[in-house]
This record gives structure tokens, C-alpha cells and sequence, in this order.
């Protein structure tokens, strides 16, 4: 019942509003869509001076990039840097359904590749097992410690991006 409750409640945390101000229901958009809200709505738009090297919607600076400390992203930039670096992370999972792939390059946004694909979660689904809520939702430490922030982001992540067949 708890497990159940806890998804219903991250649901609820993402509500979207349209150009003329309406909330729409998040499960209307397209996975992608809807990755992106979710992304954007727990990282939110980093400033280049407090956040060094991260910047955008999380983005941290890659060698080469023209950013700087101080950096003044304007917002549409940083959802076109948010988009691009998404559907890198996707392709790492290609072999996979695009669901599974998409879920995978949410996670890899805010972990990094690397450990998604070291995680139980990435084995799981590799192996065709569909039961990944546990591992999933697992991956809400900060430090070493539970953060609850990071706990109903995967909630959130999970609910609105799993397919569960």
C-alpha cells in the first residue's frame, strides 16, 4: 500500500502548465516529453557561478565547450543543451527498447553513464527481468545518504517513464 501511495504522491509533484496557463496531465505528452519536464523540474537552471562546473539543467562543462565560470545561459539554450545531452545518454542504450533505453538515459542524466551501466537496474532489464522498482528507486543516495529529494525523483522518474509489460 506504501509503495503504491508513494508513486501516486510523485505523480502528483509533476504538473505541467500549457502557453495559456492551464495544468495538463504529464502522461499526455510524449516518454521524451516528459523526461525532459522531470529533468528539468529536479535539477532546475543552474547558475555557472554558484554551480561551476554544472550549468544549464545540470550539464557539467566538457572540454572544448565554450562555456565559462559565469556563464549567463538563457533558458532556451539550456533546454536545447538539456535535449542534446538526453539523447546521448539514450543512445549508450540502444540495445534495448526504447522505453527501457529512455529510462536509462533519465538516469544516466543525473549518475552518469558509467554507473547505470554497472547498476542492477541496467542487468535487470538486459536480462528481460521487468521487476526493477527496488534497484531503481535505490539509486537516491547523495554522500552515502538517503536523500529524499533523489528518492521521489526516482519515484517520479519511474511512474511516469517505466513501461511495466
Amino acid at each position: 500500500m506504501k509503495k503504491i501511495l508513494l508513486l501516486f504522491l510523485a505523480l502528483l509533484t509533476v504538473t505541467v502548465g500549457n502557453a495559456a496557463g492551464r495544468k495538463i496531465n504529464i502522461m499526455n505528452l510524449p516518454p521524451f516529453e516528459r523526461a525532459v519536464i522531470i529533468i528539468k523540474k529536479f535539477e532546475t537552471l543552474h547558475d555557472s557561478r554558484r554551480h561551476w562546473p554544472y550549468l544549464g539543467y545540470g550539464h557539467r562543462k566538457l572540454p572544448g565547450e565554450k562555456y565559462y565560470k559565469g556563464y549567463r545561459m538563457s533558458e532556451k539554450e539550456a533546454d536545447a543543451l538539456l535535449r542534446k545531452d538526453l539523447r546521448k545518454f539514450i543512445s549508450v542504450f540502444k540495445d534495448l527498447p526504447p522505453n527501457d533505453a529512455l529510462l536509462l538515459g533519465v538516469l544516466s542524466y543525473n549518475i552518469g553513464p558509467g554507473a547505470v551501466k554497472k547498476s542492477s537496474v541496467y542487468r535487470k532489464l538486459k536480462a528481460g527481468n521487468r521487476d526493477i522498482f527496488k534497484a531503481y528507486t535505490a539509486h537516491c543516495r547523495y554522500k552515502g545518504k538517503f536523500h529524499r529529494q533523489l528518492h521521489q525523483r526516482r519515484l517520479t522518474e519511474y511512474l511516469c517513464l517505466y513501461n511495466h509489460k
